[in-house]
């Protein structure tokens, strides 16, 4: 077995542990555990990965050759644009595990949560681009998915729980990652939002209320919230990289003109216009900005472009395109 492979396995295992810590609900250290085991699995992997790309030495420090170099360091040399949100993320992370080691708070939980399901997120779509892994092979995908388990920050609480010192530090690592969550992608936050709706059936009501005929304060009741940044995030180059990705890791092979090919912006183009998929609100948005519209995309225009690929691969583009044509 090759250093390579020594590292992959281990890598692995570090994901696996990482996640089974946080989802136990028994275990009180979990946001501590995970973080050490989420950071080893990254370090593991990214170095990996820098023994193919650039060789095994350089994995270890050029004036110490038996210690090898640490996950900060890996990170920058290959993540080189210190403003992608997935490096963000990682040294986000880092720094939760370098907190760890000296003390922490439950509250941390409701300050990183997202930031570390982006994490996890990350390292499966890593695994798979740099070493061909299939994390979804290792560990269920439905177990990917952190169990959130935490109540919103409370300022007043967190003041009169803690001595100030710790407060304060606990208070300022909330400021400073929302702006982040803001300014950046899915790369570096999986935002965690709750929504409120009103039903009749009381076997699923979580919380119970009712009208107050004398009251003053109006209330409105929102049947649907629809905000296209949210829903409708992708452009076509996002969905492009996708569904490429999905494909990739189905190991389904696209043909056009009898020839392996990945899908492009072109093909993209012939799905949106045979399938009317601008005209369709659930999947596509568009924004009358300019004399240009610009358009952008939901999940569900992507899972529907894969899902009509999957059906026949080896002659979806070709028959789109003869379609087209006799239109």
């Amino acid at each position: 077995m090759t250093v390579q492979e020594q590292l992959i396995d281990k890598s692995k295992e570090a994901f696996v542990l990482a996640i089974e810590i946080y989802n136990k609900p028994s275990i009180k250290y979990r946001l501590e555990g995970f973080s050490f085991f989420i950071c080893n699995a990254w370090e593991l992997m990214l170095k990996a990965h820098m023994i193919n790309k650039f060789g095994e030495k350089s994995i270890y420090f050029t004036d110490k050759p038996n210690r090898t170099i640490t996950l900060e360091r890996c990170v920058k040399e290959i993540f080189t644009n210190e403003k992608a949100p997935l490096r963000k993320n990682l040294e986000k992370v880092i720094e939760l595990r370098n907190t760890s080691t000296h003390f922490i708070t439950e509250e941390y939980e409701a300050v990183y949560v997202s930031v570390l399901q982006a994490c996890v997120f990350n390292f499966v779509d890593k695994m798979m681009e740099f070493h061909n892994v299939d994390m979804t092979q290792v560990i269920p995908e439905n177990f990917i998915t952190l169990s959130v388990r935490l109540k919103s920050l409370d300022e007043t609480e967190i003041r009169g729980k803690y001595e100030k010192q710790v407060a304060e530090r606990l208070l300022a690592s909330n400021d400073a990652l929302q702006p982040l969550m803001e300014e950046n992608n899915s790369a570096f936050a999986i935002k965690v939002e709750h929504y409120h709706y009103a039903t009749k059936k009381r076997e699923e009501a979580t919380e119970f209320y009712h009208i107050e005929k004398e009251a003053t304060d109006g209330v409105r009741l929102i049947k649907e919230m629809k905000n296209p940044n949210e829903t409708h995030k992708y452009n076509a180059k996002a969905c492009i990289k996708e569904i490429n990705k999905r494909l990739k890791k189905d190991k389904i092979i696209l043909l056009y003109n009898g020839a392996a090919t990945e899908l492009n912006r072109y093909h993209f183009q012939n799905f949106t216009s045979y399938f009317g998929i601008k005209e369709n609100e659930k999947m596509c948005f568009t924004y009358q900005i300019s004399t240009q519209p610009q358009y952008s995309y939901s999940q569900q225009a992507i899972d529907f472009v894969y899902s009509e690929i999957k059906k026949a691969p080896s002659t979806i583009l070709d028959d789109l395109k003869q379609k087209l044509t006799k239109k």
